[in-house]
């Protein structure tokens, strides 16, 4: 299959219109060039905040409320889009108030088929800027999504630097890592993360960005970033285990081609085979016992 993953620019949004047509235009990029997955970034979806005018937008509350208020309409038009263009696509995450949940938001990505199937991942795990400034919680548990493109996960940013996350997805073929990181540092985090979880797992990893500035956001008014997807440094896949990467803070698709043979026959015959040995840390992991050395 062919996977694009965005390296996606936000921007002031003039009316609704104008993200139609951008959100269009993005998505018949992509599935012009092949694309069959298309995949966008974390809090991506933090432009529909202008459509609230520029006070709302750089209001840290007040931005959680005009995004969330709008993602029904923006559900419906990914939605028209994939069944359009024949796709699969991961929505930019954005926050969402859950009655079910509680009274404070959760970071939300939906994943849109072709055939009108949906599935919902919320993320697990806050950052220190969205649990002590932005009051953004963990949602639902996590999911996954058996597609015809394959099995797919999805964790969220700084989920995907937590190994027994990645861990409750080893079924899956494909993990989706949406992101939103400011400087480089965070951006590198995210993607050793997302090039850990395909060693563990021996599966394939997409990470998305946002790129650029953002002035009328307090919340992301700086992005660094780059697509990329991943694989196992083993058979079948690149030697670096790098399957494609885009450019840093470069806007646009990084598309890649991903052999589903290919994950299932590195993890029955790879030269090392990780995911079927993490079982042999048990017992292994406790606290070392101290030895002083003379």
């Amino acid at each position: 299959m062919r996977i694009a993953t965005a390296a996606y620019p936000m921007d002031f949004l003039d009316d609704w219109k104008a993200y139609a047509d951008k959100l269009s235009a993005w998505v018949a990029d992509a599935a012009g060039q092949g694309a069959e997955l298309l995949v966008f970034p974390e809090y991506g979806a933090m432009e529909l905040a202008t459509l609230a005018g520029a006070e709302a937008a750089g209001d840290l509350e007040r931005s959680l409320h005009a995004v969330s208020d709008r993602l029904a309409d923006a559900d419906g038009l990914h939605a028209d889009l994939a069944a359009r263009h024949g796709v699969h696509i991961l929505a930019a995450s954005a926050p969402c108030f859950d009655e079910a949940l509680g009274p404070r938001p959760v970071n939300r990505a939906r994943l849109f088929g072709p055939q009108g199937g949906v599935g919902v991942q919320d993320k697990q795990i806050m950052t220190r800027f969205e649990r002590d400034e932005w009051g953004v919680v963990g949602g639902g548990p996590l999911r996954l999504f058996d597609t015809a493109l394959g099995k797919i996960g999805i964790l969220i940013c700084y989920d995907s630097e937590f190994p027994l996350l990645g861990r409750a997805m080893v079924d899956a073929d494909v993990i989706l890592v949406p992101s939103c990181t400011e400087a480089l540092t965070g951006f590198s985090r995210v993607r050793i993360g997302s090039q850990a979880r395909a060693l563990e797992n021996q599966c394939v990893t997409v990470m998305s960005s946002t790129v650029g500035n953002c002035p009328w956001s307090y919340a992301v008014d700086t992005n660094t970033g780059a697509g990329g997807l991943f694989g196992p440094p083993d058979r079948g896949f690149p030697p670096t285990g790098v399957i494609a990467e885009g450019t840093l803070d470069a806007p646009g698709w990084t598309i890649g081609d991903v052999d589903p043979a290919a994950i299932a026959k590195v993890r029955d015959d790879g030269v090392v085979l990780n995911r079927a040995h993490w079982d042999e840390q048990a017992g292994r992991d406790a606290a070392p016992a101290p030895q002083r050395l003379r």
